[in-house]
């Protein structure tokens, strides 16, 4: 064979080699017949923050057809979140490895007289649990220096770090709004 024909056979075997094989639904392209490739092992890590509430402690409310969303200045209540995540193998092995998850409840007054502060709930994953529900300490209007007011609540959550000798950066915030509390002065039941 000629160096002509011969480099016209080359080009022409690897022109086979490069062709595409396209068209398998949820895969992408490939380039050759004998190809593998993995992009997503692990999966993506996800979750959804619902259920954000608000809920008065007290035996004796102002009047029995009030709401849970209705407190006493000296009635303990406590601010709770749902968070669950996806159930992919990295987020099985971030559960696994004890994922700090931080929630800060915002509550914010309406009104001149009105205060905002934030009230924060922590834990850490457990191998195998994928739901988490969160939730405040039981703390009172009165020790949080919240006169009687109307106040919407909403909740930032920070997802990380890991807490072992592997220590990861944080990998994920959320946000949900908007809930809200009534207090009212403590005597007027």
């Amino acid at each position: 064979m000629s160096n002509e024909m011969q480099e016209m056979a080359a080009r022409a075997a690897r022109s086979q080699q490069i062709s595409t094989v396209v068209g398998v639904p949820g895969q992408r392209d490939e380039n050759t017949l004998s190809e593998t490739r993995s992009e997503g092992i692990v999966g993506p890590v996800k979750f959804t923050l619902s259920n954000l509430d608000i809920k008065g402690l007290g035996n004796v409310p102002a009047d029995p057809a009030n709401s849970q969303y209705i407190a006493a200045e000296d009635e303990f209540f406590v601010a709770s979140v749902d968070i669950e995540f996806n159930k992919t193998p990295l987020t099985e092995l971030l559960m696994c490895l004890g994922t700090r998850i931080n929630i800060d409840f915002a509550l914010e007054g309406y009104g001149k007289k009105a205060s905002e502060l934030n009230l924060g709930a922590t834990i850490l994953t457990q191998k195998g649990v994928f739901k988490y529900s969160l939730k405040t300490i039981p703390t009172r209007p009165v020790d949080q220096n919240m006169p009687a007011g109307l106040y919407a609540m909403g909740a930032v959550v920070t997802v990380g770090p890991v807490e072992n000798a592997c220590t990861t950066k944080i990998w994920g915030h959320g946000y949900i709004e908007q809930v809200l509390l009534q207090v009212y002065a403590s005597g007027q039941e």
